[in-house]
């Protein structure tokens, strides 16, 4: 899976993406077809917030998340993600089912 880490008006210090990389782990339990995931960090005034697109085979997942840390928009992120990842498998499998 490709992953990509980007920031815009702020600097990607080796903790926030071992941060990253580490809650990464979690959507790769849940389904090993992950095409790619692509994070962007920004700075809003006294908002930090942390957005993801996050590819699969069989659908394209976007989540945005802003808290006064960025440790905590990256974990809420994640968590959305997550969430929709579950969400998308259930779809799926609904689908086979029929």
């Amino acid at each position: 899976m490709q992953f990509q880490l980007s920031g815009q008006q702020i600097e990607v210090t080796p903790a926030l993406r071992d941060h990253v990389e580490a809650k990464l782990d979690r959507l790769t339990r849940l389904d090993d077809r992950l095409l790619g995931l692509n994070v962007v960090l920004s700075l809003d005034k006294l908002q930090q917030r942390a957005d993801g697109t996050l590819k699969t085979s069989g659908a394209t997942l976007h989540a945005e998340a802003a808290e006064a840390d960025m440790y905590a928009s990256i974990d809420t992120l994640f968590d959305k993600l997550v969430s929709q990842l579950r969400r998308q498998i259930g779809r799926a499998s609904c689908r086979e089912r029929v």
